[in-house]
């Protein structure tokens, strides 16, 4: 336990169009929707568990091209998932790519249009 007690509550993502991107974090994922205030600017939270994904539709400052193969030597968002097997179906099926992890866990990395980085691990069972 951290000295504050520190627990994540949520990681902002920017994305280029929130409901372009709403196809990969709600409907591929499965992602829920959760309430946003009226801020002056598009975007959507998304609930995961007791923490949350922000998307954020900006103007995207980072490329999405000259960026690292594997999203495991890029900054990226850890999530854990019930089965690596299942998510890599789903996303061979949408035509996602993708890489194992390097490490030996069994664990994926992905990117979303943006070119934001996630890793999805395994749960322990």
């Amino acid at each position: 336990m951290s000295k504050f007690d520190l627990t994540i509550h949520h990681a902002s993502l920017i994305v280029s169009d929130t409901q372009q991107s709403l196809t990969f974090y709600r409907d591929i994922l499965g992602m829920q929707p959760t309430e946003r205030p009226p801020l002056p600017f598009p975007g959507a939270w998304l609930q995961i568990g007791e923490q949350q994904i922000h998307l954020l539709e900006l103007d995207n400052p980072d490329p999405t091209t000259g960026r690292p193969p594997h999203g495991g030597r890029d900054r990226h968002v850890a999530l854990h998932c019930s089965s690596v097997d299942a998510l890599r179906d789903e996303l061979e099926k949408a035509g996602m790519a993708y890489t194992m992890s390097i490490s030996g866990r069994k664990a994926l990395f992905c990117r979303d249009r943006d070119g934001n980085a996630l890793e999805f691990i395994e749960r322990p069972s």
